[in-house]
């Protein structure tokens, strides 16, 4: 089973883009992972997509990227494709972008060597370290510190080094990420403008990844506890006191590729429910044969494609410039809010018309229900996609 790929003729794409949805398709078809153990398989498939070369669109050209610069179109067209067959995979492959995404855009020409590439190969497993646990949608009250080390006990001169303590959570890949792209207050009482970043390696000593997080579906997550890891000046990621700033460019890009994978479960919900609606047989006639399924079928496809147009225009105004920051940043979080609140009504729909078959465990419908609740929160939750959109309503 795979997706039309009709949409791809629309204006908001080019020849690059067509070519991937060409291309992934028979690829991820062709992909047999065993996703029992997510940690395992989340391993296989960023080295499956790295080997494949579909790991270069989460880097620039100029550190083995397939494309001179991120693209966010390329982003949507990937994510919804994966996330059509593999959640799992949508989310490796999201991750290794979403991880990285400050080197690229902020890191020194020493850390984007150093780390692109290999995030390009699948060599190394890249991971988002901002959210805190009383610090999710609130990123400004984020308690990790980041104090200036010394250089000695002697002479206590700073030598530029960082010491962190405090706790990051809800950290997707924590626990098996090569590295971390952490944020922390280095000038507590400033609020957003006080923050900070920097890459942590996995093995830094005072670095504790080891308290996994079981959630309802399948998603490697972590909390990390910091207890004065040091990290060298050469590790913090872009200026002193820039860090908010910088984390906002990095979900500014990722943002719509979340309602680009919201699209690939939809998809693959109404795929599901057209399918079993011509199987089923009830009261003499199959499923599809009732005007109540053609209606529901049509609602499922027009949420789908009211979420696609937003999704793909929030892309398309990203990568080519269109509008004002504020009205890029308005239409991502419209994508973003509409695709994932649609694609949840769109599998409840499709689990509806699937009957008791709908909740047994183990079904596609019944994993996809799981697996889209959580992108109604993460990167961003439906209400603060609304208050984003509010203030642009109240003052424009």
């Amino acid at each position: 089973m795979s997706p039309s790929t009709e949409h791809l003729v629309l204006p908001f794409f080019d020849d690059a883009h067509r070519d991937i949805g060409a291309r992934l398709p028979e690829w991820v078809n062709a992909q047999d992972v065993d996703e029992r153990d997510d940690r395992a398989a989340c391993r296989e498939w960023v080295r499956r997509l790295g080997e494949g070369g579909w790991l270069r669109y989460c880097v620039p050209g100029a550190h083995g990227g397939a494309l001179p610069a991120l693209d966010s179109r390329a982003l949507v067209v990937l994510r919804e494709t994966l996330a059509f067959h593999s959640p799992l995979a949508d989310f490796a492959f999201a991750m290794q972008g979403l991880g990285s995404g400050a080197i690229s855009i902020a890191g020194s020409p020493a850390q984007q060597a150093a780390y692109l590439p290999a995030v390009a190969r699948g060599d190394k497993i890249a991971a988002f370290a901002l959210s805190e646990p009383g610090a999710g949608s609130d990123v400004a009250a984020m308690q990790l510190q980041a104090t200036p080390a010394r250089a000695d006990c002697v002479a206590q001169e700073p030598d530029g080094a960082f010491m962190l303590d405090g706790r990051k959570t809800w950290i997707s890949n924590g626990g098996m990420a090569d590295f971390y792209c952490v944020f922390a207050k280095t000038e507590p009482q400033a609020g957003s403008r006080g923050i900070s970043a920097f890459i942590v390696d996995a093995d830094a000593p005072g670095l504790d990844a080891s308290g996994h997080i079981e959630v309802m579906a399948p998603h490697p997550l972590a909390e990390l506890v910091f207890t004065r890891c040091r990290v060298a000046a050469e590790q913090q990621l872009g200026e002193l006191n820039a860090g908010f700033k910088l984390a906002m460019q990095t979900l500014d890009i990722f943002r719509a590729s979340v309602a680009g994978a919201a699209l690939g479960m939809a998809r693959r919900a109404l795929a599901e429910a057209v399918r079993h609606a011509g199987r089923r047989r009830m009261f003499g006639q199959v499923l599809a044969d009732f005007q109540l399924t053609q209606a529901r079928l049509g609602e499922m496809a027009a949420l789908i494609d009211a979420g696609a147009l937003l999704t793909y225009r929030a892309a398309w105004m990203r990568d080519t410039g269109q509008g004002s920051m504020k009205e890029r940043s308005v239409a991502a979080a419209m994508a973003k809010m509409v695709a994932t609140e649609n694609a949840q009504r769109v599998i409840d729909m499709a689990l509806q018309l699937h009957g008791g078959l709908g909740v047994k465990v183990g079904s596609k419908v019944e994993s996809l229900y799981r697996d889209i609740r959580a992108l109604r929160i993460y990167e961003g939750a439906t209400e603060v996609q609304q208050l984003i959109i509010g203030k642009a309503v109240l003052q424009p």
